[in-house]
């Protein structure tokens, strides 16, 4: 069984339009921008970091926003609705924040006995706020949202899959055990890991197979300390049936990549060397980063990147 992983890295997501995704969460969610740089294997195509202050693992959402990409349909073999954790009790202004801004989707339930606000973000990817006790994360808060109702980071996501056998037999590899069930939910938590330790999974065996477009999770990055850690996953991973990548400078972290049995793609990615290798951290997400063997090609990737309208 791995020991190294310690929860959520980050999750990275498609969208259609980088405008519209760079308001919503900077916006109306109130997360910080923490880079702006490009897809690696498409460069004309920004990636987009939003997170607290810093980009602390565990609490970075990322986007690739394709322009004009048809939306992707929900189904199995993808991660259903990520989760955020918020304090106890802003549910109801949060409610109010999102229906003021015409959010799609709002509505309340609760989840293993936690009150959870979901609704649509701009590509009608499934996202949620639960409110959580205990989770003691800085927020970022120049964002506009109130530190007493701030987002502190992810609480969770949801897999949505025909069959979780071999999933769970993945996960309890990693290090995952059965926290909850309910039904056909269940939640899998890490011990001793980052805030961001649930990873739930609803079973659904008629569920249609989920194509992936805009709105689509594309990955999920589970954390580990290092480089060193990393190798040891990848080669503890490969000996018991799940090769992964090669490790793979990302510039903010390092990252291997494997399928999960349901469909889900995994990655590992490392907690260094973070996002202000190359920026200031009070001036994270403001300049266009480009890796270097795309700085050549800048004057043009500038020229085909959407303006965010927020005045970087």
């Amino acid at each position: 069984m791995l020991t190294q992983i310690r929860g959520l890295h980050h999750v990275t997501s498609m969208a259609s339009g980088a405008r519209a995704n760079n308001a919503f969460f900077t916006d109306t969610l109130g997360l910080r921008r923490v880079k702006k740089t490009v897809n690696f294997d498409a460069p004309d195509v920004y990636h987009l970091y939003y997170a607290d202050e810093i980009g602390t693992p565990g609490t970075v959402m990322t986007y690739f926003p394709f322009p004009h990409a048809g939306r992707g349909r929900r189904g199995a073999g993808e991660v259903a609705i990520t989760s955020f954790a918020i304090p106890e009790g802003p549910a109801d202004a949060w409610e109010s924040r999102l229906r003021e801004r015409h959010v799609n989707g709002v509505t309340r339930d609760t989840a293993f006995g936690a009150q959870r606000l979901l609704f649509d973000g701009p590509d009608g990817e499934r996202l949620a706020l639960v409110e959580t006790k205990g989770d003691d994360r800085a927020p970022w808060t120049g964002g506009g949202v109130a530190r007493d109702i701030a987002i502190r980071g992810f609480h969770s996501v949801e897999m949505l899959l025909r069959d979780k056998a071999a999933t769970v037999e993945l996960l309890q590899f990693m290090g995952y055990r059965e926290a909850q069930s309910d039904g056909a939910l269940t939640r899998y938590e890490i011990a001793g890991g980052n805030p961001a330790h649930r990873i739930d999974i609803r079973v659904d065996p008629a569920a249609p197979r989920a194509a992936q477009g805009a709105g689509s999770v594309h990955h999920i990055a589970f954390a580990v300390e290092n480089r060193a850690a990393q190798a040891e996953v990848a080669r503890m991973l490969a000996e018991n049936g799940w090769p992964t990548t090669p490790q793979i400078d990302r510039d903010y972290f390092h990252a291997i990549y494997f399928r999960s049995p349901g469909g889900v793609l995994f990655e590992v990615a490392t907690n260094e060397p973070g996002f202000d290798r190359d920026e200031e951290r009070a001036h994270l997400g403001k300049a266009l980063k480009l890796p270097s063997q795309h700085e050549h090609l800048r004057a043009d990737i500038e020229r085909r990147l959407e303006p965010l309208g927020d005045g970087a």
